[in-house]
C-alpha cells in the first residue's frame, strides 16, 4: 500500500512538473491521474489497492458524523423536556476487536458521541465499561453503534 501511495505522489509531482505550474490544484489534478493509472495497474502490486482502505475510512467518517448527528438528537430531547426523567448507569459491553489502536478508536468513537463514556476497558478480555445519561433508552442504541463502529473500523485496520 505504501508503494501505491509513493507511486501516486510520484506521478502528481511529474504532472506538476509537466504542466510547469507549481500550483495545488495542478497537484490535486495529478494525483487524481496517479489514483486511476494505479488503479489500472493494481494487478501488478502484490498488496491489495488503497482505495479500498480511503472508501473504508470515508465510510467511518461518514458513519460517525451520522451516529453523532442522532445521539446529540436523542440527548436535546432528553434535556429539553420539562420534567427530567433520565436513569444514568453503567453497563458492561463486549468487543469484537483485538489490537489496542482498534479499541482505542471504539472507545474514542462512543465517548465522542453524546449521551455515552467509556470509563474503563479490559482489552485482555475485550471488555468495555459504559456509562450512559439514560441506560434504559441508550442500551440498545449503543449496542447497535458501537457494532456498527466495530464493522467500520475492522474495515480500516485489517
Amino acid at each position: 500500500m505504501t508503494t501505491q501511495i509513493l507511486l501516486n505522489l510520484l506521478i502528481a509531482f511529474v504532472w506538476m512538473l509537466l504542466n510547469e505550474s507549481f500550483n495545488i490544484v495542478i497537484l490535486g489534478v495529478g494525483y487524481v491521474i496517479g489514483f486511476f493509472i494505479v488503479f489500472a495497474t493494481r494487478r501488478f502490486f502484490p498488496e491489495p489497492f488503497y482505495g479500498r482502505k480511503i472508501v473504508a475510512i470515508f465510510k467511518l467518517f461518514s458513519l460517525f458524523i451520522m451516529e453523532l448527528f442522532k445521539s446529540s438528537i436523542v440527548v436535546i430531547m432528553q434535556v429539553t423536556r420539562p420534567k427530567l426523567s433520565i436513569e444514568p448507569g453503567i453497563f458492561r459491553s463486549e468487543t469484537v476487536l483485538k489490537t489496542d489502536l482498534e479499541i482505542t478508536l471504539l472507545s474514542t468513537l462512543l465517548t465522542l458521541t453524546p449521551g455515552s463514556v467509556v470509563m474503563e476497558i479490559d482489552p485482555k478480555a475485550g471488555v468495555m465499561f459504559i456509562h450512559a445519561m439514560d441506560v434504559t433508552e441508550f442500551r440498545n442504541s449503543i449496542s447497535k453503534t458501537k457494532r456498527k463502529f466495530e464493522q467500520a473500523i475492522i474495515e480500516v485496520m485489517r
